[in-house]
C-alpha cells in the first residue's frame, strides 16, 4: 500500500538536504518542534496545510512544487505497484499488460515509465 505521507516526508527531506540543512535549522524557521519535524519527514505523522505550508515556506519552496514532485512519485509507485500486481494475474491476461508507457504526469513532462510483463521489473529511463 502506497502512503501518501511517507512519500511527502521523503519529498521534504530531500528538499531540505538539498539545501544543507539540518532538521534543526528547518524546525526553528518553520516554528514547529524538531521531533514533530522528524517525524513528518519519516512518514510517521500526517502534516496539516498550515504546517506544510510553514515547511515550504522555510525551504522557500512552492507547495505546489513540493506536492508535484509529490505526485510524480505517486504516480511511479502506482506504477510499480501495478507491475507488480500483474505477475499475479494469470498468463492470457499478461500480454495485454506488456506495453505501457508515461511520458508526462498531470501534464508534466517527466520520466518516460515502461512497464514489462511478466517477471520483469519496472524500466525507468530519462526523457
Amino acid at each position: 500500500m502506497i502512503l501518501l505521507r511517507r512519500l511527502l516526508g521523503d519529498v521534504l527531506r530531500r528538499q531540505r538536504q538539498r539545501q544543507g540543512r539540518t532538521l534543526r535549522e528547518v524546525s526553528s524557521s518553520a516554528r514547529v518542534s524538531l521531533g514533530y519535524l522528524s517525524e513528518v519527514e519519516r512518514g510517521q505523522k500526517e502534516a496539516s496545510s498550515e504546517l506544510l505550508s510553514a515547511i515550504c515556506d522555510a525551504l522557500d519552496v512552492r507547495m505546489s512544487e513540493l506536492m508535484r514532485e509529490v505526485s510524480d512519485e505517486l504516480s511511479l509507485a502506482e506504477l510499480a505497484e501495478s507491475a507488480a500486481a500483474s505477475e499475479q494475474v494469470p498468463a492470457p491476461v499478461r500480454p495485454m499488460l506488456n506495453s505501457v508507457s508515461v511520458t508526462s504526469v498531470a501534464g508534466v513532462p517527466t520520466e518516460r515509465v515502461t512497464i514489462k510483463a511478466p517477471a520483469e521489473a519496472v524500466d525507468v529511463v530519462a526523457a
